[in-house]
C-alpha cells in the first residue's frame, strides 16, 4: 500500500473476506498442536459449534472480557498505540493463567471480538499472531483456538472462553490452612509499573530496563507451566490479576484464614522496579512506589498459591504466612492493614 492509498478498514470489507484474513493463522496453529499430539479438538472454526474430545479429566472452563476505554485503551498519553497483536497476545495470557491456576491443562480457546468499523483490517490478523504467539510462549502445547464469533460495534471489545482438562481434582482458593506459607511464581509488579509508564510522557522507551515494563502490560508473561506444575502439592492457587493483595484476600476468604504478607520477602521485587519509580516518583518514594506496584499492582497473572511447610516446588517464593482469623484484617502486609488493595472492577 502506497502513502496515497487508503488504509482497508473492516467496515469496507464482508464478513466473508475478513475470516479469510485471519482464519488461517488459526488453523495453521490448529495443524502444528494436532502434530505435536494430545490435541482435544476434534472439529475447528467453521461450523456453529467447535467439537472437543474432554474424556479423561475434570474440565474447567473461565471466560474474560476486554473492553475498550475500561481494560486497555488504543493510545495512550506516551504516545504508545496498543496493536491488535498487544490485544490477542494479552487475551490469550489471561485465560491460559486462570485454566492454569486450576492445575489445568488448556485445551482450546474461544474468542468472540466486536470491531469499530473503521478499525483497520490488518487488525484481525495481527490479533490472530497475537493469540497464537501467547499460546506458544505460555507453553500451552495442547491448546487449539477452536472458534469464536465476529461481529460490529461502536467499541472494541474480546471476550475469550478457554477450556482445560485436570487429570486430578482442581486446585481451589479454599484449601490453605493455618500454618500454610504464601508463595509466588512469576513478576509482581511489573504490568503495574509499565501502566503508569503508558500513562506517562515522561520516559526514554528506548531504555530495555523501561520498555521491558511496557511490554509486561501490553503482553504480560504469566507463569502458567509454574501451576500446573503446582498442582500436586498446592493447597489453594489462583493467578494474581487485580493484585497480591486483592487476589491474596480471595483465599483467605475462600480458606478462612489471614494471611500476613511479607515485605522483606517482597523488596528484592520492589527493587528491580526502582528505575521506572525513581523517574514517576522521584528518589525519596521511589521504594514505596515500587512496593505499591509489588503489591496491588494487577495483570501480571504471576501464580500465588499456598503450600504446606517444606513443600514448595521449584520455581516459588515464599512471601508470606496463613494464619488464624483472629485478626480484623484477612490480609495484613508485616501485621499492619495495606493502604493499597489492588483493582477493583466496581470498587471507588
Amino acid at each position: 500500500m502506497t502513502a496515497s492509498e487508503p488504509q482497508q478498514t473492516v467496515g469496507s470489507m464482508s464478513e466473508r473476506q475478513l475470516l479469510a484474513s485471519f482464519t488461517p493463522i488459526l488453523s495453521e496453529h490448529n495443524d502444528r498442536v494436532n502434530a505435536r499430539g494430545g490435541s482435544r479438538l476434534k472439529l475447528g472454526p467453521g461450523d456453529d459449534c467447535a467439537a472437543i474430545d474432554l474424556n479423561g479429566g475434570q474440565t474447567v472452563i473461565t471466560c474474560d472480557t476486554l473492553t475498550e476505554g475500561f481494560d486497555f485503551r488504543t493510545r495512550w498519553p506516551s504516545g504508545y498505540r496498543t496493536t491488535g497483536f498487544d490485544l490477542g497476545y494479552k487475551a490469550a495470557t489471561q485465560n491460559l493463567a486462570d485454566v492454569a491456576s486450576m492445575g489445568a491443562e488448556p485445551m482450546t480457546i474461544v474468542v468472540s471480538v466486536s470491531l469499530p468499523a473503521q478499525t483497520p483490517a490488518q487488525w484481525l490478523p495481527d490479533f490472530a499472531r497475537g493469540l497464537v504467539t501467547s499460546c506458544n510462549d505460555q507453553q500451552a502445547w495442547h491448546c487449539t483456538i477452536s472458534g469464536g464469533d465476529l461481529g460490529g460495534s461502536k467499541e472494541l471489545s474480546i471476550t475469550v472462553t478457554a477450556v482445560g482438562l485436570c487429570t486430578t481434582a482442581p486446585v481451589t482458593r479454599s484449601g490453605a490452612g493455618v500454618s500454610d506459607v504464601v508463595a509466588v511464581s512469576g513478576r509482581l509488579g511489573w504490568a503495574a509499573a509499565g501502566l503508569s509508564l503508558l500513562d506517562s510522557t515522561d520516559y526514554d522507551p528506548s531504555d530495555p530496563a523501561i520498555s521491558s515494563l511496557i511490554t509486561a502490560q501490553t503482553r504480560p508473561a504469566g507463569a502458567m507451566r509454574a501451576g500446573i506444575s503446582a498442582a500436586s502439592c498446592a493447597t489453594a492457587m489462583m493467578d494474581v490479576s487485580d493484585g497480591l493483595v486483592r487476589d491474596a484476600q480471595r483465599i483467605a476468604a475462600a480458606s478462612r484464614v489471614s494471611i500476613d504478607l511479607d515485605t522483606q520477602a517482597l523488596a528484592r521485587r520492589a527493587e528491580k522496579l526502582l528505575p521506572a519509580a525513581e523517574m514517576l516518583a522521584g528518589p525519596a518514594s521511589a521504594f514505596d512506589t515500587a512496593l505499591t506496584w509489588v503489591l496491588s499492582g494487577g495483570e501480571d497473572h504471576a501464580m500465588l498459591a499456598c503450600f504446606a511447610p517444606g513443600h514448595v516446588p521449584e520455581g516459588f517464593e515464599v512471601v508470606g504466612l496463613c494464619t488464624s482469623t483472629s485478626g480484623s484484617h484477612e490480609v495484613t502486609v508485616d501485621g499492619k492493614e495495606p493502604a493499597a488493595l489492588g483493582w477493583d472492577h466496581f470498587g471507588a
